[in-house]
């Protein structure tokens, strides 16, 4: 008889990889196929690695807006299909979003890989829309998606770049605005040069909100190596200049 953990292991990535070949078909092209495969092995790999054997409730909504940016790079790569169909797809991936936090802390199984899985799929996103803005305000626009992942890569090489941040209103707030402002720029409901200066603000709040991080992490690291003075006292005083404190004057 098989068990539940190891049935729910072969169901996952076969349900992502079926997604893959699903959106690779409806939408003809290689892109879907490619990216339910690549989905298949990421998300194996950090399972296996985090020691789960299988997504928990907020994972398939997660699950589910992966499908979705995988529908959306299809789009993206193919052209020529209506722009509303990207929109449509993408508004509703961002909407999503949050959900599974919500429901990982509502059922208790908010985890590690919950929460990167959730971070991939938003980085993933953002460099596909920012992919898609590039083609009408220029390539500096590939600044925004490719930020985070300039960010893991410098952590490579300085270790203490991923050391645990601060909880921060900001940084969210940062990092909920690219997506919309990208979307917005997609859909081309604004004159060019609105979008233009939308996008610059949204790459400049970003640079912020990166470099503030990196500054306090910097900060953060140079306090837990900085000396400590430790001042060792003799095991034994002797003479009037050392009283205890239930001793007289």
């Amino acid at each position: 008889m098989i068990k539940n953990d190891v049935l729910l292991r072969s169901v996952v990535p076969l349900s992502v990889l079926a997604a893959g070949v699903f959106a690779s078909g409806v939408l003809a092209g290689a892109t879907g196929l490619a990216y339910g495969v690549a989905l298949v092995l990421l998300t194996g790999w950090g399972l296996r690695r985090s020691g789960r054997g299988a997504f928990g409730p907020a994972d398939w909504i997660t699950f589910a807006r992966a499908v979705l940016v995988g529908c959306a790079a299809e789009l993206i790569a193919a052209g020529g299909h209506p722009l509303w169909w990207l929109v449509g797809l993408v508004g509703v991936a961002l909407a999503m979003d949050g959900f599974d936090g919500q429901v990982a802390r509502r059922t208790g199984t908010a985890s590690e890989f919950g929460a990167r899985f959730d971070m991939e799929v938003d980085a993933f996103l953002i460099l596909l829309l920012c992919i898609q803005v590039s083609r009408t305000l220029g390539l500096w626009v590939l600044a925004i998606g490719l930020m985070r992942y300039a960010f893991v890569a410098a952590s490579w090489a300085l270790p203490w770049l991923t050391a645990p941040l601060y909880p921060s209103m900001a940084r969210k707030t940062v990092a909920a605005v690219q997506g919309v402002v990208l979307l917005v720029a997609v859909s081309g409901l604004l004159p060019w040069a609105f979008s233009f200066a939308l996008v610059v603000a949204a790459l400049v709040a970003l640079v912020w909100s990166f470099g503030r991080d990196t500054v306090w992490l910097a900060r953060h690291r140079v306090a837990q190596q900085r000396p400590v003075a430790v001042i060792q006292l003799p095991r034994r005083l002797h003479g009037p200049a050392w009283r205890g404190h239930n001793q007289a004057a």
